[in-house]
């Protein structure tokens, strides 16, 4: 039999990355590979090491704020145990979905009985339309704003336009000093692919600042193994602002000609378009690469920061234009 390190595809064939810096290191995991922590009072998040939930804990039962997969029915014993250390009922009354994805829902099914599922009207058409058992559509839904009172306990839930997702929301605890906004700001961590896999860039790039906006002290980011702080968004802000200024000066300087020369004359379009755009792309990314490896956890994983300088590149191009100069 082949060993993996001697294999194709084998360990010793793969790249090697820099040490990820101590900001970004998370909790430990319990034997059951999740990690359940206070953050204030009577609410509680739960992490396996990539994604994060939370749960409020009342006296007419418990609130839980989205349901990864991945952490599955350990989102069940994290409760149990809490629920348990503090003479309170287990029971989920309410489900709330931060957006419709199912990366951060796909275990609501685990949830059943008479649990109410709080979502934006518009999570609620996508989840009907994606027609998912594990994901049940929301019973109540809301345009802007909604304020969910359980048990004594509040929460305002908003949403201030599409970023991440059409119907990613806002989730404010006031009185835990805490907001729960999913899959932009990574604490310690660059975003992977395109900004998050994100669907609106100027959605994406605007909402740390919406983030800001709020009171809060605790951040739940829906990500890796740790809660985030307010500095952890604002090295995120600087992040995409280095970002992209270094495109705006890319697009200035890197000359279509040659490009054009070798595969536009010749009647390849597309040929063209991949080496400009690639060379803009590739001028831009560089500098930030090289400026926030040992900064940011992954930033040395250039596919990363390639592909989200793409997508604001493009942005710039195509939602603040020009894109070109215009035909006489």
């Amino acid at each position: 039999m082949t060993s993996p390190a001697s294999s194709a595809t084998g360990a010793a064939d793969l790249p090697d990355y820099a040490p990820i810096p101590p900001s970004a290191l998370g909790v430990a995991l319990n034997d059951q590979g999740y990690y359940v922590g206070r953050v204030e009072r009577n609410l509680y998040w739960v992490t396996d090491g990539t994604y994060q939930a939370a749960f409020l804990t009342t006296r007419d039962g418990v609130v839980l704020f989205d349901a990864p997969p991945t952490i599955g029915g350990n989102l069940r014993r994290a409760i149990d145990e809490m629920a348990a250390a503090n003479g309170v009922t287990n029971r989920v009354t309410h489900l709330v979905y931060s957006h419709h994805h199912d990366d951060h829902s796909g275990a609501a099914s685990l949830f059943d009985g008479d649990v109410v599922h709080i979502g934006h009207e518009e999570t609620r058409r996508l989840l009907l339309r994606d027609n998912s058992p594990a994901r049940p559509a929301p019973d109540v839904t809301f345009a802007d704003r909604y304020t969910l009172e359980v048990g004594g306990e509040r929460v305002e839930l908003a949403w201030h336009g599409p970023n991440h997702s059409p119907d990613n929301i806002y989730i404010h605890f006031p009185d835990h000093d805490t907001l729960m906004f999913i899959d932009v700001v990574n604490a310690g961590w660059v975003p992977i692919y395109n900004l998050n896999l994100s669907d609106d860039v100027i959605g994406y790039v605007t909402a740390p600042s919406i983030v800001l906006d709020y009171p809060w002290t605790h951040f739940i980011s829906g990500h890796l193994g740790r809660l985030a702080t307010r500095e952890d968004v604002a090295v995120h802000q600087a992040y995409i602002a280095d970002i992209q200024a270094s495109s705006k000066a890319a697009l200035a300087s890197v000359d279509p000609t040659p490009f054009y020369m070798k595969y536009g004359a010749a009647g390849n379009s597309w040929g063209f378009v991949q080496g400009y755009l690639d060379a803009v792309t590739e001028r831009a990314a560089a500098p930030i690469i090289a400026k926030y490896t040992g900064v940011l956890a992954a930033a040395d994983i250039e596919i990363y920061t390639r592909t989200t300088t793409f997508a604001i590149m493009q942005s710039l191009r195509l939602d603040s234009g020009p894109s070109g100069p215009v035909h006489p």
